[in-house]
């Protein structure tokens, strides 16, 4: 359990939610773990077997406090919410800025993407010693990164995310430690269907993440169809996509790397398909699901909040913000990065 930004996160089997006065209580096994003053919430996120009381629900419902429910691996199931819901007017200010004034959300949604990437590429050059490759890649994000802040069409800054792409995925293969590389080549990224072993577990980890934004964005009743970077597309959810790219670098790319280096996998963990398509067969595939939750469980400090934040809490956190700061409570979008 955790409360971040008036927002109460349950993640803990086999809670029970009451109320008691004008407080939330959450007991587990009848042992009372924590009591809050409900004025203090405004949101209430229950993953799993979490059980809320029928008068808790009411309650929330006239003081305008949701609840929202997820499986215990995050997917969106239900939320609940009064009739003074103010969603319609949050997706309302969605779909203006959406139409209007993308750009000032676009923008730094790539600044955060371009700076863990680099992240990740100068944590390997500390790690392994210089790489000129690695290293010119580096050089060459940076100067786009100071391109943006000129950037004032979408098109510019889907051309600068581009190119910090290509440049990314140029010296992608070097992160791969020499012993691996010939198990595990690759030469660019390629998707739909992916071609080779390492772009099948980078679409599969960013589907992963991007299923979990997906449900955080209804979560707080932002629709996640209609994003700001991503053109809308049918059945394309445009917003998680657009807020998958803060998590790109750090969460998913990371974890591929460290499965391929640390021997987790192997070439035969693979299937290619007449078509030429690479998928992970279902024994690894149980494998790489077991990695990707212990990630989501490990820790770090939030750079906006300065608090301590589970990873796999990280999607929460940002449509919190995002719907902050579409609400008007805080003046900017703080996109996640890590350095």
């Amino acid at each position: 359990m955790k409360k971040l930004l008036n927002t109460l996160f349950i993640t803990r089997q086999e809670c029970y939610v009451h109320k008691e006065r004008e407080t939330l209580v959450i007991e587990h096994k009848r042992e009372k773990l924590m009591q809050l003053p409900a004025h203090s919430i405004s949101q209430v996120h229950c993953f799993g077997q979490v059980m809320v009381s029928p008068a808790l629900m009411g309650y929330c419902g006239e003081e305008g406090i949701g609840i929202s429910f997820y499986t215990e691996y995050g997917r969106f199931q239900a939320r609940v919410q009064g009739p003074q819901s103010g969603n319609v007017l949050l997706r309302r200010e969605q779909y203006r800025r959406a139409d209007a004034d993308p750009v000032t959300i676009a923008r730094p949604l790539i600044a955060a993407k371009i700076a863990s990437s680099r992240a990740v590429l100068q944590r390997h050059l500390r790690n392994h010693g210089e790489d000129k490759v690695i290293r010119d890649s580096i050089d060459r994000m940076a100067t786009l990164q100071t391109q943006l802040p000129r950037a004032s069409e979408l098109d510019a800054i889907r051309g600068i995310e581009g190119e910090a792409a290509s440049r990314y995925f140029t010296c992608f293969t070097n992160l791969i430690l020499q012993k691996q590389r010939e198990s595990f080549p690759f030469n660019g990224r390629n998707r739909r269907p992916p071609l080779d072993a390492v772009n099948a577990l980078l679409s599969f980890i960013y589907t992963l993440i991007a299923q979990e934004t997906a449900s955080a964005l209804q979560g707080v009743g932002l629709d996640p169809y209609v994003g700001f970077l991503h053109r809308d597309r049918p059945g394309r959810v445009s917003l998680a996509l657009d807020v998958l790219e803060e998590f790109r670098s750090f969460w998913a790319d990371r974890l591929v790397l460290s499965m391929i280096n640390r021997k987790q996998l192997k070439p035969n963990d693979f299937d290619i398909q007449s078509s030429g398509a690479v998928l992970l067969k279902d024994e690894p595939r149980k494998a790489v699901l077991t990695a990707y939750q212990a990630r989501k469980k490990e820790e770090i400090v939030h750079p906006y909040l300065q608090e301590k934040v589970a990873i796999g809490l990280l999607p929460h956190v940002q449509a919190q913000l995002l719907a902050r700061h579409l609400r008007g409570d805080i003046a900017h979008y703080p996109p996640f990065t890590q350095v």
